[in-house]
């Protein structure tokens, strides 16, 4: 059964946060696909983001669970159910285009022909033996989705110029995530996860932030695992990182 979650356009979910007070702008960022890799190890290097002209109102969340009942040698009562897995988490978010009033070529096709370009696979992967859409992750300031395809993308042209050129539409996306248990994700949430995010600056390290963040600098591991960082002595400066819940972090009980 479908939850809804309901956010105020422009907040996140620090919203309280003076930090995080400016309009934060949702996005679909685009990844090439890596064939054989599951969850967060298959999103391969960024290819592009589709930027959300306005911010949803809502975002549409579903997930289920398979259960196996088997019939009863009794008559008049059911058989015990027996649970057979969980089935990937879906997302349906609507995104709204408005080229109207502005002098813009092509209107709002470009957009829409970008979303539907989701469902089809990349040039990198079209010569090779098992062709692949882009993977997506759906991010809107602290809110961060899970790696997904794109299932469905429904588009309404709503207005048009007078030559015919379509000047708003709305658009349905759907995503599915990938099959595979989330690396320092909660695999039962299925969900979307918060995630404040750090640039570093010149005398950061791990475990200042870690310490920091979580008052413990002997979590500095985990933080470097949960964002892949390979040398933890040589943290560049403007590096962006993710700083998870503490129950999101990989780890010995976690």
């Amino acid at each position: 059964m479908g939850t809804v979650v309901a956010l105020h356009p422009g907040m996140s979910a620090a919203a309280g946060d003076a930090d995080h007070a400016q309009l934060e702008r949702a996005k679909l960022q685009l990844h090439e696909p890596k064939p054989g890799a599951t969850g967060k190890d298959a999103l391969g290097a960024p290819a592009g983001s589709i930027e959300f002209q306005f911010n949803p109102k809502e975002l549409s969340l579903s997930k289920s669970a398979k259960w196996e009942r088997k019939p009863a040698r009794s008559a008049g009562t059911a058989g015990p159910a027996e649970f057979r897995g969980a089935e990937p988490s879906k997302l349906t978010v609507e995104m709204f285009f408005d080229a109207a009033g502005k002098k813009a070529n092509g209107g709002v096709v470009g957009q829409v022909e970008t979303l539907l370009s989701c469902c089809i696979p990349t040039e990198a992967t079209r010569g090779q033996k098992k062709a692949l859409p882009p993977l997506v992750v759906f991010h809107w300031g602290q809110i961060v989705g899970f790696p997904a395809f794109v299932t469905q993308v429904s588009a309404k042209y709503t207005l048009f110029a007078s030559d015919g050129t379509p000047l708003r539409a709305t658009c349905s996306v759907t995503l599915e995530e990938l099959a595979g248990e989330l690396k320092g994700q909660n695999p039962t949430s299925g969900a979307l996860s918060a995630h404040k995010h750090h640039t570093v600056v010149a005398g950061d390290s791990l475990a200042s932030l870690a310490y920091r963040e979580y008052g413990d600098p002997e979590l500095w591991r985990a933080l470097a695992e949960y964002n892949g960082v390979d040398d933890p002595m040589r943290l560049r400066a403007a590096t962006e990182l993710l700083l998870p819940a503490p129950e999101d972090l990989p780890g010995p009980g976690r």
